[in-house]
C-alpha cells in the first residue's frame, strides 16, 4: 500500500494534520498566480505519471482520431431555408461555422459554405474564440444574434452578424461580454438581461433585469420592463409565436426549480396564474403548452405532476372566470412515455418521450376538435433527439443512436415516414458486445435501472474491469448514447475501452428525469443521499452478478455527477478501485458563494442555514474526506474558465487529499468552460487521461 497514506497520522506535528478546509480557500482565487502555480505543478505531475506512458499515447492517438474524424455525423440546426454546424476537425480545432440547403443535406449531398471561421476570427482579434450559438429573427433568418466565448465559458459577447452578406455588422447591436440572455422583438428591438452594472445582476450572477433594447440607441438606455428579486436566479424576457398569434412573455426564475410568468401588453406586465414549478414550452394557435412539475388544481379539477396542457392566455389571467375544462391535457403523466422534449412545429406538437429510458417520438394533431397523437416510425431501443425543425412546414431532422450503433439522422417529411439522411460508420466493433439493462435495489426499497454493455463472451467471475457513468440531479436523464456519457464522443468508449476488455454501466439514478418530475424531486435536498445509495446500490448489484468486484470498478461523474463521485468515493471507498471526477462540486459549505452556485440552493440546499447544513455536511465530499483511510486513487479534471462551476472545488479537494497522502491525479484546461475543452485535442487529452487512470488502476491493464 502507498506508504505516505499513513505519514499524516503518525507524524505528530506534520501540518498536513491541522489543516482545515477553510486554509485551502486561497484556492479559489481562480486567476492568482499562487492559485496557478499550484495548478501548473499539478499539472506537470499528472503529465509525468500519465501522459509517458506507450498506454496513454495509443489511447490519445485513437481519441483525437475518433473526435476529428471527417466521417463523423454533423450536429445541425436549421434557420429558414439552411442547416447549420460547426465542424472542427485537425485543421479547424476552434471551428468552422458552416452551412447548406436543408433539402442538400436530407439528399445526403450538402455543399459547405463557411458561415464565420473561428480559428482566423480568433488569430485576427488575438482571442481564443468559442462558438456558443447563433440566434436569428424569424422569418427571415436575416438578421441574426452571434455569441461568442473567450476561453469557452458562460461568459458571453454577442454581435449581430448579417446572414446575408456573411459579416458582422459594424453599426448593428453588440453587446460587452457578460452572462448575458437576448433575444429578439423584431428587426429593431431585442429583450436583453445583462450585467449593466451595479445591481443589475442577482446573486447567481445572472441578469436580474429585462430590458427593451431599440437600435440606434445606447444599452445603457435600454427601457427596464422587470427588475427580479436579488435573490431570484435570473429574469429573461421572449416572444412567444405561433405564426399568426405572438406573445411577449418575461420570466423570473425565483429559484432553479421555480418561476413567475408575466405577459407584457400595452406595456404593461400581467402576471400569469401558474404554478411556480410549471415550464412554458411555447404558444400553440394562441394557447400556451405548459408542462407540470408539480400537482394544480384549478377550479377543482387536478392537473397531475408530468402533464402537458393547453390553455389561452387569458384563462390564466382571470382563472376566476374560467372553467375546469378551458384547459386542455394533451399529456397525462405516465410512467411509460415520460415527456424529455417537446416541440411546436405547423404540422402538430412533436414530443419525444422515455419508457423505461429509451425513446419514443410522437406528434399529437387537433383533428376534428379533438388532440390525436400517431408514434413516428423511429428506432425506439436507444436515444432519439430532435435536432433541427423546418418552421414553415414542420418536417424536422430527428437523430438516433444506442450504446452499439452509430449516430444516424432521419428526416421526418410532409407523410411524416422517416427517410435517413445521414449516418456515421462504426467507430468500433459492435458486433462482439451486448448491451442489457437491470434492476437494482437501493437502500428504501427503490428499484433502480442501469445498462451494462459488455462483451458477449464474458466470463462473470468477477474480474472485468467495469466503468460506471452516472449524473443523478437536475432532471438530467441518461439515455443510451453511442458516447455512453451525455457528451458527444463519437463512440470512443468502444475503441478505448470495451474493445481492449472493459465493461461499461450507465447507471440511471434518482435526481434525473428517466421516470418524470417526481424520480428527480425524490433527492431534493434534506433526501440527497437516496441518489448516491442508489448509485452504491448498483455498484453492489454487479458485484453480486459476479460481472466484476470492486476493486475492478471505475467511477466517473461530472459536475453534479462529480459531486456524486466524491460523495460516494468518501461513504464508501472500498467499494471502487479508482474514480474520475470532472469540474465537480465537492466544497458544499461554500458552494453557494462561487461563481453560479447559488442558483442551485432549490437543489441541495442552503449550507447558511442550519437545519439544511446539518443535511448537507453528511456528504460535502470535501468536509468528510479524511486522513486515515486509504481512497481509490482519483483524478480531477476541470478547466480555469469554467465560470459555471468553480475550479476551486476540484483544486481544494486535490490539494487536501494530496496533503492526505492520497494517490491523486489533476488535469486542469487553461479554457473550456464547463465543458472543461474546446477544441477536439484538449478533449482527446482528457478523454486519455482518464481511461489511462482507469486502466492502470482496475488491473487487466491492455
Amino acid at each position: 500500500m502507498r506508504s505516505t497514506l499513513w505519514l499524516c497520522c503518525l507524524a505528530l506535528f506534520s501540518t498536513s494534520c491541522s489543516k482545515t478546509p477553510d486554509d485551502f480557500q486561497w484556492l479559489e482565487n481562480v486567476e492568482g498566480s499562487a492559485a496557478l502555480a499550484w495548478v501548473d505543478a499539478a499539472n506537470s505531475e499528472t503529465d509525468a505519471r500519465l501522459t509517458n506512458s506507450p498506454l496513454y499515447q495509443s489511447l490519445y492517438d485513437q481519441a483525437l482520431d475518433i473526435l476529428s474524424s471527417p466521417q463523423r455525423l454533423p450536429e445541425i440546426t436549421q434557420k429558414g431555408e439552411h442547416v447549420y454546424n460547426l465542424w472542427q476537425d485537425q485543421e479547424h480545432p476552434r471551428g468552422v461555422y458552416r452551412r447548406t440547403t436543408a433539402t442538400d443535406f436530407a439528399n445526403g449531398n450538402p455543399q459547405w459554405t463557411t458561415v464565420i471561421d473561428l480559428d482566423a476570427l480568433s488569430q485576427s482579434e488575438g482571442k481564443q474564440w468559442v462558438l456558443k450559438g447563433m440566434s436569428c429573427l424569424r422569418p427571415e433568418y436575416q438578421h441574426c444574434l452571434m455569441s461568442l466565448s473567450e476561453g469557452g465559458g458562460d461568459t458571453i459577447e454577442v454581435r449581430e452578424f448579417d446572414a446575408h452578406s456573411l459579416q458582422f455588422l459594424d453599426q448593428g447591436f453588440k453587446i460587452p461580454a457578460a452572462k448575458t440572455n437576448v433575444s429578439w422583438v423584431d428587426e429593431n428591438h431585442l429583450f436583453i438581461g445583462t450585467d449593466f452594472g451595479s445591481d443589475t445582476t442577482t446573486d447567481s450572477g445572472y441578469a436580474r433585469q429585462v430590458r427593451l433594447w431599440q437600435r440606434g440607441t445606447p444599452l445603457q438606455d435600454a427601457t427596464i420592463l422587470f427588475n427580479a428579486a436579488k435573490d431570484s436566479v435570473s429574469a429573461s424576457g421572449k416572444l412567444l409565436k405561433d405564426g399568426r398569434h405572438q406573445l411577449k412573455l418575461i420570466t423570473e426564475d425565483t429559484s432553479f426549480w421555480e418561476s413567475a410568468f408575466h405577459i407584457l401588453k400595452d406595456e404593461k406586465l400581467i402576471q400569469l396564474e401558474l404554478p411556480a414549478t410549471a415550464v412554458i414550452n411555447d404558444l400553440v394557435k394562441d394557447e400556451l403548452l405548459i408542462s407540470l412539475k408539480s400537482d394544480w388544481q384549478f377550479n377543482g379539477r387536478t392537473f397531475k405532476q408530468g402533464s402537458v396542457l393547453l390553455a389561452r392566455p387569458q384563462i390564466l389571467i382571470t382563472p376566476e372566470k374560467s372553467a375546469a375544462h378551458d384547459i386542455t391535457e394533451l399529456i397525462e403523466p405516465s410512467r411509460e412515455f415520460v415527456v424529455e422534449e417537446i416541440h411546436s412545429t405547423a404540422k402538430g406538437i412533436l414530443v419525444v418521450g422515455l419508457s423505461d429510458v429509451k425513446s419514443q417520438a410522437r406528434l399529437y394533431q387537433k383533428r376534428a376538435g379533438n388532440w390525436q397523437w400517431k408514434p413516428i416510425d423511429l428506432p425506439d431501443n436507444g436515444k432519439i433527439a430532435v435536432e433541427t425543425i423546418n418552421d414553415k412546414t414542420g418536417e424536422f431532422f430527428a437523430r438516433y443512436e444506442d450504446f452499439l450503433t452509430p449516430p444516424s439522422l432521419y428526416y421526418v417529411a410532409g407523410d411524416g415516414a422517416p427517410r435517413l439522411a445521414a449516418t456515421q460508420p462504426a467507430t468500433f466493433d459492435a458486433s462482439q458486445f451486448v448491451a442489457e439493462q437491470f434492476k437494482a435495489t437501493s437502500a428504501d426499497g427503490t428499484l433502480v435501472p442501469y445498462f451494462v454493455v459488455r462483451p458477449k463472451d464474458l466470463a462473470f467471475d468477477g474480474t472485468a474491469p467495469t466503468h460506471i457513468f452516472s449524473y443523478g440531479g437536475f432532471r438530467v436523464s441518461l439515455t443510451p448514447s453511442y458516447s455512453g456519457s451525455y457528451e458527444d464522443l463519437n463512440g470512443a468508449y468502444g475503441k478505448l475501452w470495451l474493445e481492449r476488455g472493459g465493461v461499461f454501466v450507465l447507471a440511471n439514478i434518482r435526481g434525473g428525469g428517466e421516470y418524470g418530475p417526481a424520480w428527480h424531486s425524490a433527492v431534493l435536498k434534506q433526501n440527497r443521499t437516496k441518489a448516491y445509495e442508489d448509485f452504491e446500490a448498483i455498484a453492489q448489484d454487479l458485484i453480486d452478478r459476479k460481472i466484476t468486484a470492486a476493486p475492478h470498478i471505475g467511477i466517473e461523474g461530472r459536475s453534479n455527477g462529480g459531486l456524486l463521485v466524491g460523495a460516494t468515493m468518501v461513504r464508501h471507498p472500498d467499494l471502487y478501485g479508482a474514480v474520475i471526477c470532472g469540474v465537480p462540486l465537492l466544497d458544499m459549505r461554500r458552494y453557494h458563494t462561487l461563481l453560479a452556485g447559488a442558483s442551485w440552493m432549490a437543489e441541495y440546499g442552503n449550507p447558511d442555514v442550519d437545519e439544511e447544513w446539518q443535511w448537507i455536511k453528511g456528504y460535502s465530499p470535501f468536509h468528510n474526506v479524511k486522513a486515515n483511510i486509504e481512497y481509490p486513487p482519483v483524478l480531477f479534471y476541470t478547466s480555469t474558465k469554467d465560470d459555471r462551476v468553480h475550479p476551486g472545488h476540484a483544486r481544494k479537494m486535490a490539494a487536501r487529499m494530496k496533503d492526505f497522502g492520497q494517490q491523486v491525479e489533476y488535469y486542469e484546461n487553461r479554457e473550456g468552460g464547463h465543458g472543461g475543452s474546446s477544441t477536439k485535442a484538449q478533449l482527446a487529452k482528457r478523454i486519455a487521461l482518464g481511461y489511462t487512470h482507469l486502466w492502470q488502476n482496475l488491473g487487466n491493464t491492455p
